[in-house]
């Protein structure tokens, strides 16, 4: 463990939700958690897990830090072993690995880019080597890059927002998809812009319309195989995507415009993403949980 960095300290302040946060920003997405300030709060230290998800094998990408850190301790605690895959952020992906393995699941940690779609398959193959078996698919990775005006999207841009955000859905779901059993769940991270849109973030918020659709369309196609697929999409939630997506100075009051006047830590979804992985959720594909702060959204 990093002496400068205290996780546990972290877990002790568990109810201690900032309303606003010192101006910061970082030059790479998807950004390190352990840079930020005040640090996300990724578990809840009151939640006792009761078994939901007992001997799965789950691939959470982006799973070292933000949402999927959440939802990757969350699965350990309810019983499952975890695969996370991530970019570069190998301290954060250290991090996440080592709380698992102290709940007493086991982790694996996957660095690469999914916007290569023979990555995908490495990440399946590894998990399978070590696993055995995968039981369920979170899509979760993501970037954004706002901009004043679609005149000010480049090219290359529009095609690193649509390969991560997107592309890199459907590859991860193509690898995972023959070694998915009948009962198996894919949850995929959209956001409340798919819904409200946001005039910064045209090419994101496009990408985010898509997951939507994507979810709705593949589960569709699954019903037949017993495979479940639904999203959850996200309001303003204080991880390492925004200080290094938006200036020093927007991130002063990044999350007050919602009805709750305040950015959601990810804490906050971790029981949405067990809810859509566990049988309490058998009954349920093809729909998006809205967890945002109270904003009322179109469905």
């Amino acid at each position: 463990m990093y002496p400068q960095y205290s996780y546990y300290n972290k877990i002790q302040k568990c109810k201690e939700q900032p309303i606003s946060f010192p101006p910061q920003h970082q030059e790479r997405q998807p950004g390190l958690e352990y840079l930020m300030d005040p640090l996300p709060i990724s578990e809840n230290c009151e939640y006792r897990g009761s078994g939901k998800l007992e001997g799965k094998v789950a691939i959470i990408t982006g799973g070292d830090s933000g949402i999927g850190r959440a939802a990757a301790i969350a699965y350990a605690k309810e019983g499952a072993d975890v695969a996370i895959v991530y970019l570069y952020e190998h301290r954060d992906a250290r991090e996440t690995q080592e709380r698992i393995e102290e709940i007493g699941q086991r982790c694996l940690t996957i660095a690469g880019d999914l916007r290569e779609e023979a990555f995908s398959y490495h990440v399946v193959e590894q998990t399978i080597r070590i696993f055995g078996k995968i039981d369920v698919l979170v899509n979760n990775h993501g970037v954004q890059f706002p901009q004043c005006s679609i005149m000010d999207i480049t090219a290359e841009q529009l095609d690193d927002t649509f390969r991560t955000n997107i592309y890199g859905f459907f590859y991860m779901t193509k690898a995972v998809l023959p070694h998915l059993p009948p009962g198996s769940a894919i949850i995929n991270t959209a956001s409340v812009t798919a819904y409200e849109g946001n005039k910064y973030l045209l090419d994101y918020s496009a990408t985010k319309g898509a997951i939507v659709s994507f979810t709705r369309s593949l589960s569709l196609s699954l019903q037949s195989c017993g495979i479940r697929v639904n999203a959850v999409a996200p309001g303003p939630i204080w991880t390492p995507l925004q200080p290094s997506s938006w200036p020093a100075d927007y991130i002063m009051t990044f999350g007050t415009e919602t009805p709750m006047k305040r950015a959601g830590q990810p804490f906050e979804l971790a029981p949405t993403y067990v809810y859509l992985a566990s049988q309490d959720s058998y009954y349920v594909s093809g729909q998006v949980l809205h967890v945002n702060g109270g904003t009322i959204t179109g469905s």
